[in-house]
């Protein structure tokens, strides 16, 4: 039985407006180009081993934007700016985001492994650790970088791959280890930017 005295949760605020009112674009603090550049960074660069879709290219680029990673690193097939098919998702953010190109990622793993970065493979693998169950310590400072084996760091590499292939095995052998997103339907796939989404957004939380 209801009490009619109750007043009922509603979505309209005074005057009959929505509670929700979308923003507009001069509203949402965007910072400019260089304020990005000069803004501190997530420390993490996302990897990307051969993937063949400019549109996922762009689209991780607009996603590193969006959590100011440091950087995207471009490997093999995998096309690079400028590139009009690339800017179609990227929107512009191929600009503000650093980004490196090795025409083999294993010298990108090496790079990467010079500057101090722990790195992971996204992808299905024989004794990996569920995301949920990894929680990325960025804190700690370079001198206290753990040695090959252990997945904390101050600064991490993720790799993700081909969009048919994967990872290369190679590279995944060369990681300091092996991520995996949780799935539970038919496929167990899933597009190479909304990948890169998930797995940024778990860094991002550290950050909050």
């Amino acid at each position: 039985m209801s009490d009619e005295t109750t007043p009922r949760p509603t979505r309209e605020g005074q005057g009959g407006g929505s509670l929700y009112r979308k923003l507009k674009i001069t509203e949402m603090n965007r910072i400019s180009v260089q304020q990005f550049h000069d803004a501190e960074k997530l420390p993490l660069v996302v990897v990307l081993d051969g993937v063949r879709s400019l549109y996922n290219v762009g689209s991780v680029f607009r996603t590193a934007d969006a959590f100011r990673l440091t950087g995207v690193v471009l490997c093999g097939i995998t096309a690079t700016p400028p590139n009009a098919e690339i800017h179609k998702t990227a929107l512009g953010a191929e600009d503000s985001v650093a980004w490196k190109h090795f025409d083999d990622t294993m010298e990108a793993v090496q790079w990467l492994r010079d500057e101090g970065y722990t790195l992971l493979a996204i992808e299905q693998c024989e004794g990996s650790t569920m995301l949920n169950d990894f929680h990325p310590n960025l804190s700690k400072g370079p001198k206290n970088l753990p040695s090959r084996g252990d997945l904390e760091g101050s600064k991490y590499a993720v790799i993700l791959g081909n969009e048919v292939k994967g990872v290369q095995q190679c590279v995944v052998d060369a990681c300091d280890g092996c991520i995996e997103i949780p799935q539970f339907g038919t496929k167990h796939s899933m597009n190479v930017s909304v990948t890169a989404g998930i797995i940024i957004w778990h860094f991002a939380q550290q950050r909050l």
